[in-house]
């Protein structure tokens, strides 16, 4: 349980530091054939130009320079990566199966959606601190805009690695 939090923890602060730094990384929508959506300024993720040949297809992700960040170096980012037919329709309840492979390169810059969750109402913060604690109402607040795109087709993979 321990090893999920933290892991959940740095997927947050990363997500944390592409926004902050004006990535323009598309955390909204879960399509994946988006441009990169770079905007000015801030460390801004450039394509990368290694293209990674995975079973389903070849993919292109995103180098993001950690330049206010004195001890990261960049990372290449993978965004919205199925790694399963998505749960839907007749697949609901049913084990699931490998993705469907794709034609041409993939471009992963796009966060797939989160998985349906019920979260807890905190837009009357004074009633939400009589339920819970402020550190939680805090962390909820930072964390909702991630969760806003749910979807039950959500089995996507982000994945994060040093640049080669």
């Amino acid at each position: 349980l321990l090893r999920y939090w933290i892991q959940l923890l740095q997927f947050v602060t990363v997500l944390h530091v592409l926004n902050a730094h004006g990535t323009g990384v598309n955390t909204a929508s879960a399509n994946s054939g988006g441009s990169g959506g770079n905007s000015a300024g801030g460390n801004t993720p450039l394509m990368s130009t290694r293209i990674v040949q995975t079973r389903c297809g070849k993919l292109q992700g995103l180098v993001l320079p950690m330049e206010n960040q004195r001890h990261l170096k960049p990372v290449e980012v993978f965004l919205g990566i199925p790694y399963a037919t998505p749960p839907v329709g007749s697949n609901r309840f049913s084990p699931t199966r490998a993705p469907s492979p794709w034609d041409g390169v993939r471009i992963a810059d796009t966060l797939g959606p989160v998985c349906p969750q019920r979260l807890p109402d905190i837009s009357n913060e004074t009633a939400a601190l009589e339920r819970m604690p402020k550190g939680r109402v805090e962390y909820l607040k930072r964390l909702l805009p991630y969760l806003k795109n749910q979807s039950e087709d959500c089995l996507y993979l982000n994945i994060y690695t040093p640049v080669q």
